[in-house]
């Protein structure tokens, strides 16, 4: 049987085989490929093993149309090994991908963007050919037929195998570093806004910058995967081939996943050309996003302009009526799209950096407003060096519709006892999430009592809000400040008393013995 440990195991060595030669921000779109074909190729063996026990020939033929996707023979994994050799093998690779798309329109587009014959990435084929080889031979002896994945009892084939997929994309991107905030999520971070979203059965579940979905799926999981619609949108191409395949391995088939710019493109629209409405949103949008509004720009002798200035008249869904974020730092931006798309259940759930809280000018005016709107419902701050890309500590926003108080929660989780050190990354421990969650579910409930928690936690009143001119940085709220020990002077100077008198004891023993060496 095949277990989590194999698969990770065949994933690392494919990391391997491209470590220090290209980028893990681009080599982990060719390793994660290559174990989704191999799992395409195994499941369909199997469907057709079973098949070919009950039918044949021509029959055989038609059951196989019925199967959710279909592979001709020389476009899977084990015709592309027998290959190997080949000259041509990132020829061959390439034309068994638009093959399975071609075949497969649920699989339409899975692949855009990885190509395996770039020779801009893997260089000519002298030093292409090798390494493509390497990576065959890795996922060569790994069996990802379902039957043949060791499970346990809550588990069924495609969350092992979604799993080992989604945890080698954490890997990739703290081998990424920087690089890697585009595209994912710390687990535990996904966990609470899962949590605090709390997805139902009917509802639908979106994320505006979806990224490899990992955020997406987690949070949809919460709801049932069966039961909820799963919407997102993402604007990389090679990202938004992960997040397809990274549904697929989860037996996701019916997620709604489209690539473009969010805030110039929405893709997710009623039949009315208006902003779909969503029951959960959550979101890891880019922090500070510069020229966030260029999308707007159609170029031009007038609106091509290099002083081109955004106008709340060029979104034609009203995201910007209420202000327009700078021109360098889009987080507004996205925060409102997120509000707009509410439905009037609506929750959100975004990462954001710390300075939507406080800064002025444009964000105040946008941000007054929406708190006196009433839809701002708690503010988390989260520890530092939690993220991939940034090291700064980061806070979750969160947005309800239908509020019946107007209160805000602020939660202050970036204390030392609140986290631990994990490799280069600082970790949420599980005991750390509940007591977010905790406390946020107390808040919900009305229990202020629970919800407030000496330098933790605090439910702030719209007065005290309009007191502190809608500033919502949280140490506002939130006093965490730890009084010095105070200190006995006069216990100090004894201290300093003893210490002279070993010393002058010391120096007295030291010349003795450099007397009797004769050194003195």
């Amino acid at each position: 049987m095949t277990t989590f440990e194999d698969i990770k195991k065949a994933l690392w060595a494919g990391a391997d085989t491209f470590r220090d030669t290209i980028d893990a921000a681009n080599y982990k779109d060719y390793v994660l490929s290559m174990l989704f074909v191999k799992f395409l190729s195994d499941s369909y063996k199997e469907s057709v093993e079973e098949l070919a026990k009950l039918h044949q020939g021509i029959r055989l033929e038609r059951q196989k149309d019925n199967l959710p996707f279909r592979l001709k023979e020389e476009h899977t994994f084990d015709s592309l090994l027998a290959n190997k050799n080949t000259v041509s093998i990132g020829q061959k690779i390439n034309h068994a991908l638009a093959e399975i798309e071609r075949s497969n329109p649920i699989l339409d587009g899975i692949f855009r963007g990885i190509d395996f014959n770039s020779q801009a990435v893997f260089g000519n084929k002298e030093q292409k050919n090798p390494m493509l080889r390497n990576l065959l031979d890795d996922f060569a002896n790994l069996d990802l037929r379902p039957k043949h994945i060791a499970t346990n009892k809550e588990q069924i084939p495609a969350d092992v195998i979604g799993d080992a997929y989604e945890y080698m994309i954490g890997e990739f991107a703290t081998i990424s570093g920087k690089k890697a905030g585009s595209f994912f999520t710390p687990q535990e971070v996904s966990e609470i806004m899962a949590q605090i979203v709390e997805p139902k059965p009917k509802d639908r579940v979106y994320d505006p910058t979806c990224g490899s979905g990992s955020l997406l799926i987690r949070t949809a999981k919460k709801g049932d995967l069966k039961k909820v619609a799963i919407y997102g949108q993402e604007v990389s191409n090679s990202t938004i081939s992960l997040a397809r395949m990274n549904m697929f391995l989860h037996n996701i088939t019916d997620a709604k996943i489209l690539q473009g710019d969010t805030l110039a493109h929405p893709k997710h629209l009623d039949g009315d050309g208006n902003l779909m409405k969503f029951d959960c949103i959550v979101a890891n949008m880019p922090f500070s996003k510069d020229k966030w509004a260029s999308g707007f720009n159609s170029g031009g002798e007038v609106a091509g302009r290099k002083d081109f200035v955004m106008e709340s008249s060029l979104d034609r869904w009203h995201r910007f009526d209420w202000g327009i974020p700078p021109a360098s730092k889009g987080d507004w931006a996205f925060l409102l799209h997120m509000i707009m798309s509410m439905s009037p259940s609506g929750r959100v759930a975004a990462v954001a950096p710390h300075g939507v809280l406080f800064r002025g000018a444009s964000e105040g005016r946008i941000r007054q407003e929406v708190v006196d709107k009433n839809l701002v419902d708690a503010v988390i701050g989260l520890p530092e060096n939690l993220f991939y890309g940034t090291s700064i500590p980061a806070c979750i926003i969160v947005f309800r519709k239908g509020r019946t108080n107007s209160d805000i929660l602020f939660v202050d989780a970036s204390g030392k006892d609140n986290y631990e050190k994990d490799k280069a990354k600082n970790k949420l421990r599980i005991r750390d999430i509940d007591k977010i969650v905790k406390v946020y579910r107390a808040y919900l409930s009305g229990n202020k009592k629970q919800a407030n928690i000496e330098k933790y936690s605090h439910v702030a009143s719209s007065q005290e809000i309009m007191d502190n001119e809608y500033n919502l940085n949280i140490p506002r709220y939130v006093d965490t400040f730890e009084e010095e020990e105070q200190i006995d002077i006069s216990v100090v100077n004894r201290e300093i008393e003893e210490i002279k008198g070993k010393i002058v004891k010391v120096e007295r023993e030291m010349g003795k013995y450099l007397n009797e060496l004769g050194l003195a």
